[in-house]
């Protein structure tokens, strides 16, 4: 069982930058694929970005070129570098993993965390 804790949101000006952080419970850096996922309320969860053991990484196209996802294997964390935020970036944002990374890629992961707020105005 792996507990996932995120940390890091807030609210920001358009442009501005956050860090997520996303600590798990136990060792992951050798079995476990890693993402960020997104949802605005009553809308579909969004994937990210994600990241495998090995440290492939993949973005999806809404964020390429102002979020970086990277994981600290040591601290058991894995991270999202947002920069050049924007309105369309605020949601509720999670992070997950599983052993499979298809899994990870279709939402269905094993282990989420509780979430963390962005908000971003104009």
């Amino acid at each position: 069982q792996v507990q996932l804790v995120e940390s890091g949101g807030g609210s920001v000006q358009v442009g501005e930058s956050l860090r997520l952080s996303c600590t798990a419970s136990k060792y992951t850096s050798t079995d476990y694929s890693m993402g960020w996922f997104r949802q605005v309320s009553g809308k579909k969860r969004e994937r990210v970005a994600t990241i495998t053991s090995s440290g492939s990484i993949s973005y999806a196209d809404s964020v390429k070129g102002r979020f970086t996802i990277s994981r600290d294997n040591a601290k058991n964390t894995l991270y999202l570098q947002m920069n050049s935020l924007k309105p369309e970036d605020t949601a509720m944002y999670y992070c997950a993993a599983d052993y499979d990374l298809s899994k990870l890629w279709l939402g269905r992961a094993d282990y989420w965390g509780q979430g963390t707020q962005v908000t971003v105005t104009s």
